[in-house]
This record gives C-alpha cells, structure tokens and sequence, in this order.
C-alpha cells in the first residue's frame, strides 16, 4: 500500500497533494480506478449515503462505511484516511482501535463539538492521548473549527494548531481559512497544512502555491455528483 505519510513530505509549491473525497465503497473504487493513491472520506458524504444529517451518522455505522471504502480500493494499493468528526465521544484508544479496525490509515479529528469549539489545551491533551494509542500506524489531521465557528481572526487558529502538532498531529486542517491566511498559516505553523477546496475558489495548484500541502473536497464532490444524477433523474421524466 501507499505510504501515505510520505505522500505529505517533500512537495513542492503548486503540487499539493489532492485527495479525492469518496462516500461509498463504489465511488471510492471510481477514485481508484483513475489513479489517486489515497482518499479522504467526508463525514457529509457519507452521512448522507448512508441517510442521515451530517453529523448524525452513529460511530458503528461511520466505521462500517469506512471499512468497506478501504476494502474496495485495497486492491489498487489506495490508502484512505477517515473523517471521524469529533471522535463520537470514545476514549481515544477505543477510537484509535476501531479506525485501525478499519483499514484506515489516517483520520480527520475536529476540536468542536454539537458546534461548540473545545479548549485547545484540552484538546491538545486528547490528540495526544490518540496519537499515543495509535502509534505511528495513523496520520493524524487535526481540524481546526475557528473558521467555521465565526472566528477569522488568524492567531486562535495557529495557536491551536501549534498545540495540536506539539501534542502530535502530523498535519493541521484550518478549515475554510481564507485563501490570502495560508501563507501566514502555514509559516506558523510550520507542519503539513490541508486546505478545502472550494468551487470558484482557487485551483488545488494555486492552494498548494499558498501553502498548503494538501487538498480535500469535504462532501462537495458527493453533492455536485448528487446535482448531475438530479439533473439525469429530471430529464428521464420528459
């Protein structure tokens, strides 16, 4: 399998990694099959496959999802890392054990939850609690909320990224941080920066040129899919 560590070192500006956000086992094979050597599951996406509101997909159901992504592309070498939102309340070495159950070998873990920012300390001291359950075996990226909680601001958001990467995280994901931020971000922080990609916002390219290191999608590849088979689905009635 890809080393997926590796696939973060050593890039240089403007060649970010791009990681494709697959929300079932089908559309992961998809990724697959085209030739990208790792994907990053969206807890959007596979909420919503699945049936439910982000957010609301229970633990047993998300791990269920991820291992049969991992399964479907274990044959093409692809590694997947996981978005396992806040952590589902599990101390982190039942999580670190059941992502591992999964075949996963990385995961998203975001410091908010039901939309309330943590202590960073706080959760510095839990990511640190789940890197030393984990081991080397997981890529931590640890989430930053202060962006989508209202805050922009740049300096809470590398003061929490700091303490994240000190207690362990190997990359930092300051969520909808503004293009013209990550720079700065990423000179503060000096750690692998993942950046989201937005539709009318720059290109994985010019984000990698900013500085990060790399690119998800969140569930915007799952709802611009959903929008084409929606368009299908109201032709198919004239």
């Amino acid at each position: 399998m890809t080393d997926f560590r590796s696939l973060h070192l050593g890039r240089s500006p403007g060649d970010p990694l791009v990681l494709p956000c697959p929300w079932d086992a089908a559309s992961a094979r998809v990724f697959a099959e085209a030739g990208f050597p790792a994907l990053a599951t969206p807890s959007a996406g596979v909420a919503a496959a699945l049936g439910y509101a982000d957010g609301d997909t229970p633990a047993a159901e998300m791990f269920a999802a991820i291992g049969r992504i991992v399964r479907a592309v274990e044959g093409f070498g692809v590694a997947v890392s996981a978005d396992i939102e806040d952590g589902y309340g599990l101390p982190p070495d039942e999580l670190a054990g059941r992502l591992l159950d999964t075949g996963a070998v990385g995961c998203n873990l975001e410091d908010s939850s039901d939309g309330v920012l943590r202590d960073p300390q706080e959760n510095a001291d839990r990511l640190a609690a789940f890197r030393a359950a984990a081991g080397a075996a997981l890529f931590i990226n640890a989430r930053v909320d202060t962006y989508i909680r209202g805050v922009r601001d740049p300096a809470p958001a590398i003061d929490r990224a700091v303490r994240y990467v000190a207690a362990g995280a190997d990359c930092v994901y300051p969520i909808t941080a503004p293009p013209d931020q990550l720079p700065g971000l990423a000179s503060a922080v000096g750690a692998p920066l993942n950046a989201l990609f937005r539709p009318r916002g720059p290109s994985p390219q010019e984000l990698g040129t900013l500085g990060a290191t790399r690119i998800t999608f969140g569930g915007g590849l799952h709802s611009q899919s959903m929008e084409r088979l929606r368009q299908d689905a109201n032709a198919l009635k004239h």
